[in-house]
Parts: C-alpha cells; sequence; structure tokens
C-alpha cells in the first residue's frame, strides 16, 4: 500500500470511527425517550435495556452505516480540499480515480459487512428484541407458536399443529392432510420430531377419507412412524412463521428491509411458488431489496467523490448539510420506489435497485467532470 493510500484511510477512518459512534448513540438515546413507556410496561431494568439495544444494534447499523461514511467521506474530502491537498496529489499525477481508490475500497468493504449483518444477524434482532419486550408475561415460552397453520402448496400438504418449538423443530399434536393416489389421507399424532433429515410421528393414527361414505376411515395406528416423504424442514416452517407475521403487520410496516433473509424469503417461496399477486410482488422486492441495500456504501463513495473534491474554502460542515440532504433524498427514492415495486406498479428488480442505479450513474456522470 502506497503512502498516499495509507494517509487517505487514516484521514478517513478516524471520523468513520467518531460519525458511527456519534450516530449510534443518537439513534439509542432519541429511541429511548420514544421507548420509556414500553420499557416500564415490560419491567425491564438498567441491564435489560442494554440487552435490548445491544440485540437491536445489527438493525441499526444497516441504517447508519451509509451515512455515517457518507458524513466521513465529505468531511474528509471537503478538509483536504481547503488546504488543497487534493490538488498538490492530482498535481503530481494521480488521476481522481486513482486518488479515490482507498474510498472505494473502504465502501467495498462496508457493503461487505453490511450484507453479513443483513443476514446474519438483522433478521433475528427484531424477534430477540420483542421477545425482551414481552417477557414472561406473555404467556408462551420463548420459540413456542401455538398454533401453527400452513400449507406446502407444491406437494399439497396442510399442517396443523397445536405447538411449535421453534428452537428445537418440535411438534405438539400434529395434524397433516395429504392427497395420495386420488385420496385424502390424513395423520394424527401426539408429537413430531424431524431427526436425520426425516420426520417421525409419535402416537399416530393415520386415516383415508372413504369414497363410499365420504367418511375418513381407520387406516392404521401405531407408536412409531416414519415419513421420509414428508420434506417439509424446520428451517422452511420458521421462514413461515416469520413472514406470516410480517404478512399480518399493517401495510406501512412491511417495508422494513432487515427483518428476513434471503434464505427466509427462498424458503417460503419454495412452499408457495405462486403466491397471491400482491404478496407475490411484495416477496419479489424484498427478496431483490435485501440483494441492493448493501451495496449503498459503495454507491456512497460514488456520490460524496464528485461533492467533495472541488477545492475551495469551504466550510466543513458543509459536508454535515450535503450528507443530511443526500441521505434523505436517497431514503425517500428507497421507500418510494421499494412501494411502487410491492404495489405491483413496477417491476420488482428495478423498484429495489432505482435508487442504486440513479445515486450511483449520477455520481459517475458527476465525477467525469470534476476539473
Amino acid at each position: 500500500m502506497r503512502l498516499l493510500d495509507r494517509y487517505l484511510l487514516r484521514e478517513l477512518l478516524v471520523p468513520l470511527g467518531y460519525c458511527l459512534g456519534g450516530f449510534l448513540i443518537f439513534w439509542v438515546a432519541f429511541d429511548l425517550f420514544a421507548m420509556l413507556n414500553d420499557f416500564q410496561r415490560a419491567g425491564l431494568s438498567l441491564m435489560g435495556v442494554a440487552q435490548y439495544y445491544l440485540v437491536e444494534t445489527p438493525e441499526i447499523l444497516i441504517v447508519i452505516l451509509p451515512i455515517a461514511l457518507l458524513l466521513a467521506l465529505l468531511y474528509a474530502l471537503t478538509n483536504h480540499a481547503r488546504h488543497h491537498e487534493l490538488t498538490a496529489i492530482r498535481a503530481a499525477g494521480v488521476s481522481l480515480w486513482r486518488l479515490s481508490l482507498p474510498y472505494f475500497a473502504v465502501g467495498l468493504t462496508l457493503s461487505l459487512t453490511s450484507f453479513l449483518i443483513n443476514e446474519g444477524w438483522a433478521p433475528d434482532s427484531g424477534e430477540a428484541a420483542r421477545r425482551l419486550l414481552e417477557g414472561p408475561a406473555s404467556g408462551t415460552r420463548r420459540g413456542e407458536v401455538r398454533p401453527l397453520d400452513f400449507r406446502n402448496e407444491v406437494n399439497g400438504r396442510i399442517w396443523h399443529i397445536g405447538v411449535y418449538h421453534s428452537l428445537s423443530g418440535e411438534m405438539d399434536n400434529p395434524k397433516v392432510i395429504w392427497p395420495a393416489a386420488g385420496s385424502w389421507f390424513t395423520l394424527y399424532a401426539n408429537r413430531a420430531l424431524r431427526t436425520n433429515g426425516v420426520w417421525t410421528f409419535y402416537g399416530v393414527q393415520e386415516f383415508k377419507d372413504s369414497q363410499e361414505t365420504g367418511m375418513p376411515a381407520p387406516l392404521l395406528q401405531t407408536n412409531v412412524m416414519a415419513f421420509p416423504e414428508f420434506a417439509e424442514t424446520p428451517e422452511e416452517i420458521k421462514s413461515e412463521i416469520k413472514i406470516n407475521g410480517i404478512l399480518a403487520l399493517p401495510g406501512a410496516r412491511r417495508t422494513k428491509t432487515s427483518d428476513m433473509s434471503i434464505l427466509e424469503i427462498v424458503n417460503y417461496m419454495r412452499l408457495h411458488p405462486a403466491p397471491a399477486p400482491e404478496i407475490g410482488n411484495w416477496l419479489r422486492t424484498k427478496l431483490q431489496g435485501r440483494l441492493a441495500t448493501p451495496w449503498t456504501c459503495l454507491v456512497v463513495v460514488l456520490i460524496a467523490v464528485p461533492f467533495g473534491v472541488p477545492v475551495g474554502r469551504r466550510n466543513v460542515f458543509v459536508g454535515v448539510a450535503s450528507s443530511l440532504f443526500i441521505g434523505f433524498t436517497y431514503f425517500v427514492l428507497q421507500q418510494v420506489c421499494l412501494a411502487l415495486g410491492s404495489g405491483g406498479y413496477v417491476t420488482p428488480w428495478l423498484a429495489a435497485w432505482a435508487p442504486n442505479l440513479s445515486f450511483g450513474l449520477a455520481g459517475l456522470w458527476l465525477t467525469s467532470r470534476v476539473r
């Protein structure tokens, strides 16, 4: 790494650390005042509140990373420009694109970091925070869903489960209905558990619809029975639980981009390959949004360079105003595009990628015009 690259990185990473810490503290303080009544109602102690914000941190980081990077970049570039350092660097034969290489490296690193946070921790952080607020007063043990109903539309199986233990994948009082050989079969069991990739049922009673009487006829009764043909996995069931819970929310609260992972969306669409149009548009827009959102950090670099590089005796606080304006514009455009994609007015991939494409292309054009 050249001495110049190390210098530019140092001058960027220091304000970036301050911006990340400042935005995180500001977010937590602002949210704390809004959530005080909920914390008191849940009886959370000081340690409980701290734990709540600890599990919420991945979701917060997804939002503040691009804004912090934008503000730090504009601050660093404006500071360099005020002291004519950029003019000296370019006069030495370093092109603007080569000068910006360390910034693009930081943007790419933060984009990959954002993707890992978005897929690994953020989807479960909201659920973990909700459990902390509900506590034992909810009457439901951790990981229990009661009752749970879902349909595997590919194989035509319908599951009715009295209690589903999402942490262990165990079922209490499951009932499964499925078609085979022109008839419908119904299975009742006391308990079911998936081991070695196979669902095993305990206390089994199986019935077959009688074409003569139209009533279910007993077929077998046994203590233990395995059904390798039941291909539903605990991961697919978890996706069903989460997405059905989100679908039950008001439409305005479904636009959150970090509440489910790509794998959860794919699992749900595997069980429901032909959902209703409004659900299908929403899911496909969500999927594309999950792919597009992390790359905002890279787009931020494209936007910040032409705004920060022009020389002049500008005040560094101009960068603060510029970053707030750009961040607000991007956020509004993103929400509008996601709403249009979810409503079926715009192709899902275009709705999700339009903010990145428009800001990225604008940044490339503006950078090419910098003299």
